[in-house]
């Protein structure tokens, strides 16, 4: 399985490819990030975070998209560059027929950790370790983008197993 994760932001959006399935080691396939300027129109802004995912989805046919879920902050301002950026990406998936996993980052981190409220640190050292890598990813949005693909190869294909066996649950009662 081949999962793009992106760690959606609008000045930076984390993009990581990695490849593998539960149980197996898993590998790195490639990581960047979209920078946009932040007194840049926020149209141009979007249009430029959905190019790049397009050209990733392009050039790195992934199975599936992982995309941080958009939580609360303070911050009213960074929330909405970080759902509009999140938003993009699943655009971008959805026109593909892509399947679009959306992950909260304590689950990301308890996947990836063992830790729900792991730093970045931890998260980029684990992330470091699990690619084999011989550094963490910089910035700390390529690490977080490579963390959500892991979370999805690791939990998205029991997810999707435990959703199937439901709804085939749900047809046998129903025509019975």
């Amino acid at each position: 399985m081949r999962v793009l994760g992106v760690d959606p932001g609008l000045t930076r959006c984390g993009l990581g490819v990695v490849e593998g399935s539960p149980g197996r080691p898993l590998s790195l396939v490639a990581t960047g990030v979209v920078r946009t300027p932040s007194d840049g129109d926020l149209g141009v802004r979007l249009v430029q975070v959905e190019r790049q995912v397009d050209d990733w989805l392009e050039r790195y046919a992934p199975d599936a998209v992982a995309v941080e879920r958009v939580f609360s902050q303070h911050n009213v301002r960074t929330v909405m560059g970080t759902a509009q950026a999140g938003a993009v990406a699943v655009l971008c998936a959805a026109r593909r027929g892509l399947p679009v996993a959306l992950h909260t980052p304590s689950e990301v981190k308890a996947a990836v950790t063992g830790n729900g409220r792991a730093g970045k640190a931890q998260v980029g050292a684990m992330v470091t370790r699990v690619l084999r890598l011989a550094e963490p990813p910089r910035p700390a949005d390529a690490a977080d983008a490579l963390a959500l693909a892991i979370c999805h190869v690791w939990r998205g294909s029991a997810q999707s197993r435990l959703t199937a066996a439901v709804a085939g649950d749900r047809a046998r009662r129903s025509a019975s």
